[in-house]
């Protein structure tokens, strides 16, 4: 049974996993261009409210206390990073990410291939994810799978070392984690989401979660299984797309469950850690396991691990 409130369902680690290989990251120098700035909004910064001390939050994640944080002007990409711009990145640089050097990745299981030959382990504690051989961003279920029909998706199957190299590419940058949360709140105060405290206002689906029994079956009623295109489902008020569910997006700084009380201005996180933030919750998420599609939700994960649910969006200081 699948009760435990405070697992993360949807996130897991290459570190779970005994190495049989290890990571060849290509380092990809920073450029002067900007590419798809088109796809950038400009926000204002300001002062706003971080974080939850809700009773629907997790203390032990670190999502509170409340506190003031103070942002500098900056840009963000309205949506996430595609498949299509990965593969301009990919053919323009040569790049090889981290889940092509160690050979595997993760995948759900509704969505395993039909060779299971090709899978490496199923993870223990979370029996729904398996290390599968030959999965990466352009075979995200691996041999015989394609991303021809969903180049408008988002890339997954990528580290935050990968969305580090993309960002240099692009002349861009990862964003902090309080800049992520206060362009996905889009200037609401609190919310739990980015529209406001109802999750299906007027029985509207506004974003890609799991719907149904997890992990058992997913009713699809928001219309996705697996992840939507990129700019899916209305924007919130600055203009962001799917900053609630779709992917788990990587952010720059290392995770911490503890914060200052104090007004903070600009925080960058610790100056080193194990594991980087990740924001915005995923398509398997639902609230009966893993209630972290909330604005003030986080998670972390290692700088080298990659899954079917997470990718990541660029930013761009003003």
């Amino acid at each position: 049974m699948y009760s435990d409130k405070k697992s993360n369902c949807c996130s897991v680690s290459r570190s779970l996993i005994n190495q049989t290989s290890s990571s060849r990251v290509k380092e990809v120098t920073a450029v002067d261009s900007i590419k798809f700035e088109d796809k950038m909004v400009f926000l204002t910064g300001g002062d706003f409210i971080m974080g939850t001390d809700s009773d629907e939050g997790f203390p032990l994640d670190g999502e509170g206390p409340r506190r003031n944080v103070r942002i500098n002007p900056f840009q963000m990409d309205s949506y996430a990073v595609t498949n299509e711009e990965f593969k301009q990145f990919v053919n323009d640089t040569g790049y090889i990410t981290e889940a092509e050097a160690f050979g595997w990745s993760f995948v759900f299981e509704h969505f395993l291939p039909l060779n299971k030959s090709s899978i490496i382990q199923q993870l223990p504690g979370t029996p729904w994810w398996y290390a599968v051989k030959s999965v990466n961003w352009y075979q995200p279920e691996g041999e015989g799978s394609s991303i021809v029909n969903r180049m408008d998706h988002p890339v997954i199957h990528v580290s935050w070392n990968d969305a580090i190299a993309f960002s240099n590419w692009a002349g861009k940058r990862l964003p902090t984690e309080a800049e992520w949360e206060y362009a996905a709140r889009g200037g609401l105060i609190q919310n739990i989401y980015p529209w406001g405290n109802d999750l299906t206002p007027n029985g509207i689906h506004l974003c890609n979660i799991w719907q149904g029994e997890f992990p058992k079956k997913n009713t699809k009623e928001d219309g996705y299984v697996g992840t939507a295109p990129a700019k899916s489902f209305p924007p919130n008020n600055y203009g962001l797309y799917n900053v609630s569910g779709n992917i788990w997006e990587w952010c720059s700084d290392w995770f911490t469950n503890s914060h200052h009380k104090s007004v903070q201005v600009n925080p960058k996180g610790p100056d080193k850690g194990d594991s980087k933030v990740m924001r915005g919750g995923s398509y398997l998420c639902h609230k009966s396991y893993c209630n972290r599609y909330r604005v003030a939700a986080r998670s972390s994960n290692t700088p080298d691990s990659s899954t079917g649910n997470l990718g990541f969006r660029c930013a761009k200081n003003a």
